[in-house]
């Protein structure tokens, strides 16, 4: 039976939509979500995330991060040969899988007899994909190829989305975070200015003095000054 289905097609192209709401780990449940609806005889996926060593896991039932826990603390099973080998595995039933005996009996106790692993290479990421059956023999290696390539189509465009967006974020924050350092900044200079009766030029200069000496940033001094200068304002206002 074709892995390949329109329903597959329709929901994998919606992960592509980013929003405030969107990450890695949302991709991921969407994703597994997917799989275990969109996929003939895969009753259940999973998804493990490798970028820069950080590993983020999803699964569309509780039993399969279960067996992805238990295959990491036995370093063998599919997921962890397709990574290593980057091809994908099958195995047709557990029950008579001579590879790895002690994951064997892990899947058993987890509801699953046939998997499907499935290494994607997504802009220095990795994603390892696991397709579950309650079945032997439901994955057939034929369909393999086509399956694969829609995947790594579909979920690369989905992450590097929300990798673009993730980083205008950041980008933003850092520009927000760096307006709101340099406003406060102004403020300590006017209250120096005023204090001391110094130019503008000066009163950064001994801002700059000051944070060097103390050892902080100059933004962190300005804050605590302005602060300082609003309590004193408020105390006298109460004793005045």
């Amino acid at each position: 039976m074709d892995m390949v289905t329109p329903v597959l097609a329709r929901d994998l192209a919606a992960l592509g939509r980013v929003s405030e709401e969107t990450s890695s780990e949302s991709v991921l449940r969407g994703l597994t979500a997917t799989l275990a609806g969109g996929v003939p005889g895969c009753a259940g996926g999973s998804a493990e995330l490798w970028r820069q060593e950080r590993m983020v896991v999803s699964a569309s039932h509780s039993e399969l991060i279960v067996l992805l826990d238990s295959e990491g603390e036995i370093g063998e099973g599919p997921s962890s040969e397709a990574r290593a080998t980057g091809r994908h595995v099958i195995v047709q039933d557990v029950l008579h899988e001579p590879r790895w005996p002690a994951y064997a009996g892990m899947a058993v106790r987890c509801g699953v007899r046939s998997v499907l692993a499935m290494p994607i290479v997504i802009e220095h990421a990795v994603l390892v994909l696991g397709m579950y059956g309650v079945r032997p023999g439901v994955f057939a290696a034929r369909n393999v190829p086509p399956l694969a390539d829609m995947l790594a189509e579909q979920v690369g465009v989905a992450l590097a989305n929300m990798w673009d967006y993730d980083e205008v974020r950041t980008d933003a924050a850092q520009m927000q975070e760096a307006l709101a350092g340099r406003a406060i900044i102004d403020q300590a200079k006017g209250i120096i200015m005023k204090s001391s009766g110094c130019s503008a030029e000066a009163a950064f200069d001994e801002l700059r003095r000051i944070s060097q000496h103390h050892q902080v940033k100059v933004a962190d001094l300005a804050k605590l000054l302005v602060e300082e200068h609003q309590r004193n304002r408020e105390t006298k206002k109460r004793e005045g």
